[in-house]
């Protein structure tokens, strides 16, 4: 089974006249390519997925295929739900569709318990048996948490369940689930704590920061996998400040703001109940990027 590993980058989904602006969204992806990241990861919770259709979360699916192929970069795509036979039909759809692994993040608002939580990820590693598949466990955003017992038995219990994305905010997490199985491979999915979470055997990141800024981020991952711990935390020093603000409202709030003031994205909408940041935010948002040389940036 090849995993994807490495820098990833949680893509945004934009949007123009309410509509999913295809032409913007494959160039976002080649832009990615360009600038090193070795995955990009559509439709996850920074791509806005929970007020997508259906027909717009496969066909998000479907263009980075598109755009990726033939090139070194992998699409880890988006297969979350809070219905696992909804979570189910978007991963078969995903594997038709000839992604390289899927994520999927644990179910939102319905609270399952760990037992719940375990037969929803078993019912979805089954179903698409081939496919490489990571866990996104962002209790923050969803209500609740993947324990790491529960994950050592997904990893331990399911052949094609090879990691997990780690956005509880917490390295002790991290450092027990690595302590307990090394095998696992950890994404880091929190942009301020990548380093740490890399210099103790993490395999990879899914970032929003990358979407705005792929190179420092790709250069970051590299480093850290190739031993360079010092280059890594110098860049992850680096970031801090743009990871910091990108986080000051909801994301993928900061980030879209990021990308549309860098003209990278023609629009800037978002799908209710999003709305733009405040102007406060905005201004904070524009200052901080003048610290940073955003490439492709109009």
């Amino acid at each position: 089974m090849n995993i994807v590993t490495g820098a990833t980058t949680a893509l945004i989904t934009p949007f123009k006249n309410g509509q999913l602006d295809e032409a913007t969204y494959a160039k976002l992806i080649e832009r990615q390519i360009a600038n090193g990241i070795d995955a990009v990861c559509p439709v996850g919770t920074t791509g806005e997925s929970a007020t997508l259709t259906h027909d717009e979360h496969k066909r998000c699916i479907e263009i980075a295929v598109e755009v990726c192929k033939g090139t070194t970069a992998k699409v880890l795509a988006g297969s979350g739900s809070n219905a696992t036979a909804e979570a189910i039909e978007i991963a078969k759809h995903a594997q038709k569709s000839g992604v390289d692994a899927i994520f999927s993040v644990s179910p939102y608002y319905n609270k399952p318990s760990q037992e719940g939580l375990y037969q929803h990820y078993k019912a979805i590693a089954d179903a698409v048996a081939d496919l490489p598949f990571m866990l996104y466990n962002v209790p923050g955003r969803t209500g609740v948490d993947i324990s790491a017992d529960t994950t050592i038995r997904l990893f331990d219990d399911c052949a094609n369940i090879y990691g997990v994305k780690e956005a509880t905010g917490s390295l002790e997490r991290t450092v027990e689930l690595l302590s307990r199985r090394p095998g696992l491979a950890v994404f880091s999915g929190d942009d301020a704590i990548d380093y740490p979470i890399l210099a103790n055997g993490g395999m990879g990141i899914t970032s929003v920061t990358a979407n705005l800024l792929p190179d420092l981020k790709s250069e970051l991952v590299h480093n850290a996998l190739e031993g360079d711990y010092k280059g890594a935390k110098e860049i992850n020093d680096l970031l801090f400040p743009i990871n910091k603000v990108l986080f000051c409202e909801s994301n993928p709030i900061p980030i879209k703001a990021a990308m549309y003031i860098a003209g990278l994205t023609e629009t800037l909408e978002y799908r209710l109940p999003l709305v733009p940041p405040s102007s406060r935010h905005m201004k904070m948002i524009e200052e901080i990027m003048k610290n940073y040389t955003i490439k492709g940036m109009n």
